[in-house]
C-alpha cells in the first residue's frame, strides 16, 4: 500500500499565498497566469488541483487572445463564467478545451502596474452567482499576489519561468498511519475492487480484491498510470473519463472489457486529494463500450491530452485572420505543444517556397532557405509538398540521408515537415526542428498530420484575407490626401483609423484645401457602410466637393450641389458631411453642416466645447434640402477638432454626452502640435482598443502671431 505525500507548499511566499487563496476559496483548480516582458503573452507559472500536463493547451495565452484571463488582464476586471454553457456562448475556444460542466473565475492580479491573473475553477455544483463577500476575498487575494510579485522584482527575483508550471499541492489533512491501516483493512472487507489514483493519474493504493478483477498484482500496479500499465485500458475515452473526475469534481462511472471477456465498471469518486475508484463486475448486459483495446493495430493509440490539445488548436485556427496571425499562433502554441524549438512556415508561390515566417533560425540561414525551388534537393520540403506525406527525421544521420547538407545548413538536429495541403493543392509547408534528436511516436505523427491539416485551411483564409485587407488598403489611401497642404497662419494634422474588424476599409473621410493664400476649406464625412461600396461613394463624394469649391462656392453652395448629385446618382447610401471655410485674414471660420457631429474649439485658454453649428439633412435623401450657415471666430492659438462618429460613439451612450466628454479631453490632454494633440485624442477611442467604426480626425490650430 502506497499513500500519496502532502509535500508542503514550497517556501515561496507567491506560492503560499497562491495556494492560500485557492484553499479560502473552495475551488478546486487554480492557476496563476504572469504577463511575459514584452507583454503581450501570459504564461502559466503555478497550478493546484490537476497535474501539468491537463494545462498544456492553455501554457500560453496571447494577452489579445479571447480568453477569460486575457479578457481579466486586458481590461482589468474580474471575469465570472457561471456555467459551461455561458463558456461557450463567451469563451467557445476555451469550451473546447474544458468540455466539463463547472464555474470559473479570472481575476486580475494588478499592483503598481499589470502582472496577470488568477483562475479560480469550481465543480458545477456551486451556485451560479459570486457574492460580494467572494468577490472581496478574490481581488484581496489579488492584491496579495501582487504585492508580492513585486517584493520578488525588487529582490532580483524572476517571477516568469518558461520552464512549464509548477504544480502547487495543497495539504488535505491526511489520516495517521494507524487509522490508514484501519481504513485499509475495511476496504479489504468489501465486495469488488478498489484503489486511490492521485491528481498525476498515477494509483497511490490497490485492494486484493481490485488486483483480482485487474488481472494484476499490486506491484506492477502502484505508482503507474492504470492506461500504461492495464493496456487495455489505453484509450482516450477511457482516459477521458478520468479527466472529467478530475477537473468537474463530480462522479463519473464507465465500463470496460478486460480481455477476453470480463466487463467492469469503474466508479470515480474525486476531491481534492485524488479519485477513488470502485471496480465491480458489470451485470450480464454490459453497456456500449469502444472496441477492446486488445485489438491488433498498427500504432499506439493517441492520448486523450494530445486530442485535447488537437481541439484546442483546432478552435485557434478558426480564429485567426491573417497569415500573421497564423504564424504567431504555430509558434506561441504548436511549438511548445511539441517540444519544438524552430519554425519555418513556407507558401508555394510561382514555383518556389517563400518563407513567410519563422523561429529560432539566424537571419543568414532563412536567406539561404527562402524562395528554394518546389523540386529542390536541398531539403525535403519540395519533396514532401509534392507528394503532400509529412517527413519526419529524428537525428541528423536520417536528414543526411534524404538531404545531406540540409543538418549543416540549420544545425538542427530533428525535424517534422508538414505539406499544407487544401483540396488536392498545396498551400505550402510547415516545418518544426528540435535543437537536439527528437523521436516522434506514432502519436506525435498522427496529431501533427492532422494538424497539418488544419493551419493549411487556416493559411489558405490567412492568405485570401491578406490579398483582399491590402486591395481595400490601397483602395482607401487612394481616396484619401496623401499629405495635407501647408497654408500660412494654420498648422494642421488628420488621422484615419479603420475599424479592428473587417476590411479596414469604410466610409470616413476628410479633406483640407487651399482656399489662395488666406484661407482654405475644412471637409469631412461619413458614408453609410463599411465596405468597397461606401470608399466608392466616398471617393465620388470628395471629388464633387472639390469641384465645387473650385468654382468658389460658398459653403452651403458646396452641399447643396453635392447633395443634387448623390440624389441624382441614387447611391442607396446616406453621407453626412460638415464644411468649413476658414478666412486667415478675418479670423473667422464658416461652417455648413449636412447632418454631421459638430465640431469642438478649444480657445487660447485650454476651454473647449461643442459649436452649435445647426445641421441641414443628410446628403443624398432631399435635392431640394438647404444646409444653414454659421460663422464663429477663430483666434490665434484656438484649436478645431473634426472628427466622425467613430471617435465617440459608445454602445447605450447619449451622443451629446459622448460630444461633451471628447471636448473635455481636448480641454485637457495640453498644448501640443497638433499631431501630438490627436495622437492623444486617438489614444482612447474604442475600449479595449477595439473599433466597432472607422475614424477620421482633422485638427486645424490658428498659429500665434510672433
Amino acid at each position: 500500500m502506497v499513500s500519496a505525500g502532502d509535500p508542503s507548499v514550497a517556501d515561496d511566499p507567491v506560492e503560499a499565498a497562491f495556494a492560500d487563496s485557492v484553499r479560502r476559496t473552495g475551488a478546486s483548480l487554480g492557476a496563476l497566469f504572469l504577463l511575459e516582458a514584452d507583454r503581450r503573452l501570459l504564461r502559466l507559472q503555478l497550478l493546484s488541483g490537476a497535474p501539468a500536463e491537463f494545462a498544456a493547451p492553455w501554457s500560453q495565452v496571447p494577452l489579445t487572445a479571447p480568453a477569460p484571463v486575457a479578457d481579466a488582464v486586458r481590461e482589468e476586471r474580474l471575469v465570472w463564467v457561471s456555467s459551461h454553457e455561458q463558456m461557450a456562448h463567451a469563451y467557445p475556444r476555451t469550451a473546447m478545451a474544458l468540455p466539463y460542466p463547472l464555474a470559473m473565475v479570472a481575476a486580475p492580479v494588478i499592483g503598481v502596474r499589470p502582472h496577470g491573473a488568477m483562475l479560480l475553477i469550481w465543480p458545477a455544483g456551486r451556485p451560479p452567482y459570486m457574492t460580494a463577500r467572494e468577490r472581496g476575498n478574490i481581488e484581496s487575494s489579488c492584491r496579495r499576489l501582487a504585492r508580492l510579485l513585486e517584493e520578488s522584482a525588487e529582490a532580483g527575483v524572476s517571477t516568469v519561468s518558461a520552464d512549464g508550471p509548477r504544480v502547487v499541492r495543497l495539504g488535505t489533512g491526511r489520516p495517521s498511519v494507524s487509522q490508514e491501516l484501519a481504513a485499509a483493512d475495511l476496504v479489504e472487507r468489501l465486495p469488488g475492487g478498489s484503489c486511490s489514483v492521485d491528481l498525476e493519474g498515477r494509483i497511490t493504493y490497490v485492494s486484493s480484491g481490485a488486483c483480482v478483477l485487474l488481472g494484476r498484482p499490486a506491484d506492477q500496479l502502484l505508482g503507474t498510470l492504470p492506461w500504461q500499465s492495464l493496456r487495455w485500458l489505453d484509450e482516450p475515452t477511457y482516459e477521458d473519463r478520468y479527466r472529467a473526475a478530475v477537473i468537474s469534481r463530480e462522479p463519473v462511472v464507465f465500463s470496460a472489457c478486460r480481455p477476453p471477456d470480463l466487463w467492469l465498471d469503474f466508479h470515480l469518486y474525486p476531491d481534492a486529494s485524488g479519485i477513488s475508484v470502485r471496480i465491480v463486475r458489470t451485470g450480464s448486459d454490459p453497456p456500449p463500450a469502444p472496441a477492446p483495446p486488445g485489438s491488433p493495430r498498427s500504432a499506439a493509440p493517441t492520448r486523450a491530452g494530445q486530442l485535447y490539445q488537437l481541439v484546442h488548436l483546432a478552435a485557434a485556427l478558426t480564429e485567426v485572420v491573417g497569415v500573421q496571425d497564423v504564424i504567431d499562433l504555430v509558434a506561441d502554441q504548436v511549438m511548445p505543444a511539441f517540444g519544438a524549438q524552430g519554425l519555418v512556415l513556407s507558401m508555394a508561390e510561382a514555383g518556389r517556397l517563400r518563407i513567410t515566417g519563422h523561429r529560432g533560425y539566424p537571419a543568414d540561414v532563412v536567406d539561404r532557405l527562402d524562395h528554394l525551388p518546389l523540386d529542390t534537393a536541398f531539403t525535403p520540403a519540395g519533396r514532401a509538398l509534392g507528394s503532400g506525406i509529412p517527413a519526419f527525421f529524428s537525428d541528423p544521420a536520417e536528414m543526411r540521408r534524404v538531404s545531406p547538407e540540409a543538418p549543416l545548413a540549420s544545425g538542427k538536429q530533428a525535424w517534422a515537415f508538414l505539406p499544407l495541403i487544401v483540396s488536392g493543392r498545396p498551400v505550402g509547408i510547415c516545418v518544426l526542428s528540435y535543437d537536439t534528436p527528437h523521436v516522434f511516436s506514432a502519436a506525435d505523427r498522427a496529431v501533427l498530420t492532422s494538424l497539418a491539416g488544419l493551419i493549411a485551411q487556416a493559411l489558405d483564409r490567412a492568405r485570401l484575407y491578406d490579398t483582399k485587407h491590402d486591395l481595400a488598403h490601397n483602395l482607401q489611401q487612394a481616396l484619401l490626401p496623401r499629405a495635407l497642404p501647408a497654408i500660412t497662419g494654420l498648422q494642421t494634422a488628420a488621422r484615419y483609423l479603420p475599424a479592428t474588424r473587417g476590411m479596414d476599409i469604410g466610409g470616413d473621410f476628410y479633406d483640407f484645401i487651399p482656399l489662395g493664400t488666406a484661407g482654405a476649406a475644412a471637409v469631412i464625412g461619413d458614408v453609410q457602410g463599411h465596405n468597397a461600396a461606401a470608399a466608392a461613394l466616398m471617393g465620388q463624394v470628395r471629388t464633387a466637393v472639390h469641384a465645387h469649391v473650385a468654382l468658389g462656392a460658398a459653403p452651403d453652395q458646396v452641399l447643396s450641389l453635392t447633395n443634387r448629385l448623390l440624389t441624382d446618382l441614387s447611391p442607396d447610401l446616406f453621407t453626412s458631411c460638415l464644411y468649413a471655410h476658414v478666412d486667415t485674414l478675418r479670423g473667422h471660420v464658416t461652417f455648413a453642416s449636412a447632418g454631421h457631429p459638430p465640431p469642438v474649439l478649444r480657445g487660447p485658454d485650454g476651454g473647449a466645447l461643442p459649436l452649435d453649428v445647426p445641421p441641414g439633412p443628410l446628403l443624398g435623401i432631399d435635392p431640394d434640402a438647404a444646409f444653414p450657415v454659421t460663422e464663429v471666430p477663430f483666434v490665434p492659438g484656438a484649436v478645431l477638432a473634426f472628427y466622425t462618429d467613430g471617435l465617440i460613439e459608445e454602445p447605450g451612450a447619449d451622443l451629446d454626452d459622448s460630444i461633451a466628454r471628447l471636448a473635455r479631453r481636448l480641454a485637457h490632454i495640453g498644448d501640443g502640435p497638433p499631431d501630438a494633440l490627436i495622437d492623444d485624442l486617438l489614444r482612447t477611442a474604442g475600449p479595449g482598443g477595439q473599433r466597432t467604426d472607422d475614424i477620421a480626425v482633422l485638427l486645424l490650430r490658428r498659429a500665434v502671431p510672433g
